[in-house]
Parts: C-alpha cells; structure tokens; sequence
C-alpha cells in the first residue's frame, strides 16, 4: 500500500512511513553498543533471530481477537529467539501489527486489539494509522511479508527492541465503498525497515506492548 507518510517520533533521523505502507529508507541497523532509543532503560544486548517460516497464531489466551478477512495476509517469516521475554515481545511485536489492521477492517482506532497491543506513542501511532484510513474509506487487500527479524533486550529486560523487514509489493489499498484495488507497479518504496520498542504491560506479566514505531522508508536492504 503506498499513501502519504507521518512522522512519528522526533528521534528518528528520517521520516517515519505509515506502518500500514511499505515504505521506508535506509538507516543501519543499531550497533551491539546503541541503547534501545525509547526505552530508556540500560545497554541491550542484540540477538539476533534467524528468518523462518511460522503460522502466526489468529488469537491469544485472553481471547483477544486479531482476526482479519481472508483477502488480507500478514506474514511473519520469523524464527522465535531463545529469550523467552524477547520471544513473547516478538509475539506480541506482530500481534500489534495485526492490530491495527484489525482496527482499519472494523473502521475504529479504539478497536480492543489496539488498545490491548500498545501503549503511549505506540498507541497514539496505531490510532493514527486507523483514522487516516477511515477517512480515506480505504481498507487493505493482498500479501504484506514482515522478515529478517531481530531483537535486543534491555539489561534489566523490561524493553525488547523488535527490527524487521517488510515487503508490500503485493499489498494494496482498496476501496471500501467500491472494493476497487488501487493497484501499483513494484518499486523501492515497497520496502520498509521497522523497529518497535516493546515493553512488558503493568498488568499482565505475559503481555507485551508497542510503546514507539520507528521506520526507515526506501530500504533497500531489505530487497
């Protein structure tokens, strides 16, 4: 899907993309000695997790829908990292991003999912995210391939930085009115390179929530 991007956090040095796009640039991925930015907690030490293949689970324990209509596929070619914390945050990471089109389907920012999945900037970047496609009375069509995932803890391990890949060549806007595919021609801004900063919720150990997007647009290290 290719619309207008939105910067989302002063921090970042380029100009943040609409997590529901694929856009994003090119920026390094953080050196082993970088704080996680937003975190403000210690040095995390990065580990990083092998691509692979993974039926993502459709719901949690909790009963928290994430749901979406058959024409939508997320991907998530990830391997789960040995750290159960970062594996729960990595978890968590995609169910944020089922979220918010979750949220885009049901035509709400104040859908349960988004709510439950982030918190702060995270959250106020989901509702954004939601709203400009409500207004626009799109919605989203196609395959979007999240991949080349990695993730790093704080030392007291309260915060998961989770990197990743996306590829949206063959993910489209759509037309809610007409469900007319607004369909364009493959290039580099089909590609994005997230972080999302997670941290544990302060009432349920087993929950983790998006607290800051990052995104750099036009990656090509992601082709």
């Amino acid at each position: 899907m290719k619309r207008r991007s939105l910067p989302v956090a002063a921090a970042l040095t380029a100009t943040a993309a609409l997590l529901l796009t694929a856009c994003g640039s090119g920026d390094d991925k953080a050196s082993d000695n970088d704080k996680i930015a937003g975190a403000d907690q210690g040095s995390p030490t990065p580990t990083a997790s092998a691509s692979g293949s993974g039926a993502p689970a459709e719901d949690k324990p909790d009963g928290v829908d994430v749901s979406l209509p058959k024409d939508i596929n997320l991907v998530f070619d990830w391997a789960t990292p040995k750290d159960k914390n970062e594996a729960a945050a990595m978890e968590d990471a995609a169910n944020y991003i089922r979220a918010i089109y979750h949220g885009m389907v049901k035509r709400t920012a104040d859908d349960a999912a988004v709510v439950t999945y982030s918190t702060g900037d995270g959250l106020h970047y989901a509702q954004v995210q939601i709203n400009d496609r409500v207004k626009g009375g799109w919605t989203a069509t196609g395959t979007r391939r999240q991949y080349d995932v990695s993730t790093r803890s704080t030392t007291n391990g309260s915060a998961v930085e989770v990197a990743f890949c996306v590829d949206s060549s063959k993910f489209y806007s759509k037309e809610v009115k007409t469900g007319k595919v607004l369909k364009t021609t493959p290039n580099i801004t089909d590609f994005g390179y997230f972080k999302i900063i997670m941290v544990k919720a302060p009432t349920a150990d087993s929950l983790w929530q998006a607290s800051k997007v990052y995104v750099e647009e036009k990656a090509a290290k992601c082709q």
